[in-house]
């Protein structure tokens, strides 16, 4: 069983947290994970440019970032692993789906699978689509095509 935790900063509660938690955890179990834990936090550009800062030393915002903790922990009976935390700011999504012309919709899901990936210890050099990592995110959204986040 997988646990995604939730949470916002700098920007209203979203209406769709639950869905997005769901969402999160479908991709988690397509992906084979099990006893996975990973926080989602959304979050504005402020916000997300200041780690981008300090993390990566990029003083800009930007759409998604990844935080990988990957430890485990004796919980229950079961061995959980601490994925870690992806963050992603809410106005570069939407920037996104307008640049790439798809729906917020879309670009959410995108996103939160992105940073899953980047958690399971994919990463790409660069945003060309024939990354191996970007073909498994591609691949895994039309898995989910139909299923609406917002």
């Amino acid at each position: 069983m997988n646990s995604v935790s939730i949470d916002w900063r700098d920007i209203d509660e979203p209406v769709w947290i639950a869905k997005a938690e769901r969402f999160a955890d479908r991709a988690l179990n397509s992906l084979g994970k099990d006893n996975w834990s990973l926080s989602l936090l959304f979050c504005g550009d402020e916000f997300i440019r200041a780690l981008n800062r300090e993390y990566r030393n990029k003083d800009e915002a930007t759409d998604v970032l990844s935080f990988s903790m990957g430890d485990t922990i004796e919980e229950e009976g079961r061995t959980v692993f601490i994925a870690g935390d992806i963050v992603i700011s809410i106005p570069a999504l939407e920037r996104n789906a307008e640049e790439f012309a798809v729906g917020t919709d879309e670009e959410l899901k995108r996103l939160i699978v992105h940073g899953i990936l980047h958690l399971s210890g994919m990463d790409h050099v660069d945003n060309s689509p024939n990354q191996p990592m970007l073909i498994e995110q591609e691949t895994l959204l039309k898995s989910f095509e139909g299923e609406k986040i917002l």
